[in-house]
Order: structure tokens, then C-alpha cells, then sequence
């Protein structure tokens, strides 16, 4: 369908009927108070966005089918996180995005910077400068975006500040998700950086395969072992099943980007999942077919799903010096594979 500015002048009496940015607050449970960003665009590709939550992105749907996968715990405001140990465990929502880092990715921890619970701390701290807007651009694309800055900071300790942007298109299914991360100390500080993205039924199931090109294919350990063979399908609900990692070192194409597909053809159109290898070199897969946590995780990382201690002893722990800007870019789109579009 044609959604230039010409066509739809005079058919309409506002664009909200067909793209929008709805705004509203959860009333009820663990999330109550909690802000959400819906974002409509007319294209079936639909999702919702947490400021409360580091500008995360929760479900996720095209044509009102389920694209991503919701926890048991459901929407959790951020009151209730407690970084002790695996209790992040209690209070992660799924959907499709969980920002992971910026002090510690996978297990908890002691550093030289503390006590770090799993995965840290950026998807349960607020943003700021929340803003949301909608326009027409030069391309004479009607754009949605979504943008705050996420502070990831301590007293005697590290000042990083992440400037997000979510943006979307009129018609077009699919999202680009850019970070700009920028180290506001006078202090070297580490910087461990994976983008959890959690997809589930129905679009995750026995017909599932993952599309892309040949590469390595690393497990974690022997568990994750067990499954390098198979690691492009899944499996039906297994009870018991022990969750697989496995680290997948994709090429890029000549803009830079790597891309994996998710097909299933009884579900529709493939999911896209891109991002630029320069600043993320992996992609952390994460097989997990169980009963009731049935979900597989696709996570663009600039580091292993390991803890701070094993990087650093492995010498692949990252840093972001004082005034530097690191610039991440993520997109998931609905489509043919082409992902670095």
C-alpha cells in the first residue's frame, strides 16, 4: 500500500489513524505506575516500549500474532529489583528486547567496581529525557521515535550515559534500535554491552529454523555442546531441558552488518535480526525449549554470556575511555533476509 504525504492528504483526519505513539501507564500488579510507549505503524509489525524499564522494548506482534516471549513474572516495575545474586531473575519481563550490561553480562560477580548481580543493571533503571515525537523526514517517510538517555552511574564510581533511539516508518515492519554510549567519568571503565532479545511461540516451535550465513559456531560449555549440530532448529516443550548457549561469529556484509533470519512457514514472514559488527562482534544464542520458559534468545553482545571475571581473564573484556562515545545499532525487521537494509 501506498503512505506517501500526497496520497494521504484528504483521506484522513489525523495520522493517529494510522501510526501512533500511545502512551499510557500500567494500572495494575508489579507494574502499576509503570510507563509504556505502544507504537503502532500500519504495517502489522507492533510493539511496546518501557521507559521505566531502560527504554527496553516488551511484546512485540505482527498481525496480532506473538512475535516475543513473556516471562511468568509479566510487566515488573523497577521498585522491585534487587541486584542481589539471580534474584534479576524474579523481575525480567522477557519481550523483545532486555538490555543486559553495562558493568556485568551472565553471572554474578565481585569486581574491582562491586558487587554485580546477573546481567546488571540497565534494563531495570529508568530513563530520562523521555521523548517521543512523529514526523515527516526529507525521504517523505512518516517516522515514530522514541528517544531518552539511560544513566548508568555511582558515587565514587563509573558515569556512562546512554543516549537511545527507537525509531520506526509508516509501513514499514520493523524497528532500528541506535545506543550511544558515553563515558562521562575521568576514569577508564568497563563496558559490557548484549542486546537479550527473547523470541517465543508461535513464531519459535518444531518448524522453526534459523537462516545464515556459514560461520562458526562456538558452544559455552558441554551442556551447549550437546547442541552445536541443531543449533538452527527447536525442539517441542521439554521438561528438565538445561539451557544452551552458544556463540555465533557471523560476517558481515559490506555495510558492516550481520544478520540472522528466524523462518517458520506457518507463521509468515521471516524475523530479521541485524546489527552492526564493529561494536557488537557476537551473537549469543540461547536455546532454551522448556516447559513453560520456552523461548529462544538471539543477543548481539560485544562480549560473551559471562561474567566480568572470565572476560577479563580471557582478555576480551571491553573498556570506553573517558569522553569516548561508543555507538551500538540494532534492527529488527520483518522480511527477506536482508537485513542490513
Amino acid at each position: 500500500m501506498e503512505y506517501s504525504k500526497e496520497k494521504i492528504a484528504g483521506r484522513i483526519g489525523r495520522m493517529e489513524q494510522l501510526a501512533a505513539i500511545k502512551r499510557y501507564a500500567i494500572e495494575d500488579g508489579k507494574g502499576r505506575g509503570m510507563r509504556a510507549f505502544e507504537v503502532v505503524n500500519g504495517s502489522g509489525f507492533d510493539f511496546t516500549v518501557y521507559p521505566d524499564r531502560g527504554l527496553d522494548i516488551g511484546p512485540a506482534r505482527y498481525n496480532g500474532l506473538p512475535l516475543t516471549w513473556t516471562t511468568r513474572n509479566g510487566p515488573v516495575a523497577p521498585a522491585f529489583y534487587d541486584a542481589d545474586g539471580l534474584e534479576w531473575l524474579r523481575t525480567w519481563a522477557g519481550g523483545l528486547l532486555t538490555t543486559c550490561g553495562w558493568l556485568n553480562v551472565g553471572g554474578p560477580c565481585v569486581t574491582p567496581e562491586g558487587a554485580q548481580g546477573l546481567h546488571g543493571r540497565m534494563d531495570h533503571t529508568p530513563a530520562e529525557e523521555v521523548n517521543t515525537r512523529a514526523f515527516w523526514n526529507d525521504a517523505g517517510e512518516y517516522v515514530l521515535e522514541i528517544t531518552g538517555r539511560i544513566v548508568h552511574s555511582r558515587v565514587f564510581g563509573e558515569n556512562l550515559a546512554t543516549s537511545r533511539t527507537i525509531a520506526t516508518k509508516l509501513g514499514w515492519p520493523g524497528l532500528t534500535l541506535t545506543d550511544r554510549t558515553e563515558n562521562l567519568g575521568s576514569s577508564t571503565a568497563p563496558l559490557m554491552q548484549l542486546y537479550h532479545m527473547n523470541f517465543g511461540w508461535p513464531l519459535i516451535g518444531e518448524e522453526t529454523r534459523l537462516v545464515a550465513p556459514p560461520h562458526q559456531v562456538t558452544p559455552r560449555d558441554d551442556e551447549a555442546a550437546k547442541g552445536v549440530s541443531e543449533w538452527d532448529t527447536f525442539l517441542p516443550p521439554t521438561a528438565g531441558f538445561a539451557e544452551q548457549v552458544l556463540y555465533h561469529d557471523l560476517p558481515a556484509d559490506e555495510k558492516g552488518f550481520c544478520a540472522m533470519r528466524i523462518s517458520n512457514s506457518s507463521f509468515g514472514p521471516d524475523v530479521v535480526l541485524s546489527f552492526r559488527k564493529a561494536e557488537l562482534p557476537y551473537l549469543v544464542q540461547w536455546r532454551m525449549p522448556g516447559h513453560g520458559d520456552y523461548v529462544m534468545g538471539l543477543e548481539p553482545a560485544n562480549c560473551l554470556a559471562e561474567d566480568y571475571n572470565s572476560m577479563a581473564e580471557k582478555g576480551l573484556l571491553r573498556h570506553i575511555e573517558p569522553g569516548q562515545v561508543v555507538e551500538t545499532v540494532v534492527k529488527c525487521t520483518m522480511g527477506s533476509g536482508r537485513g542490513a537494509e
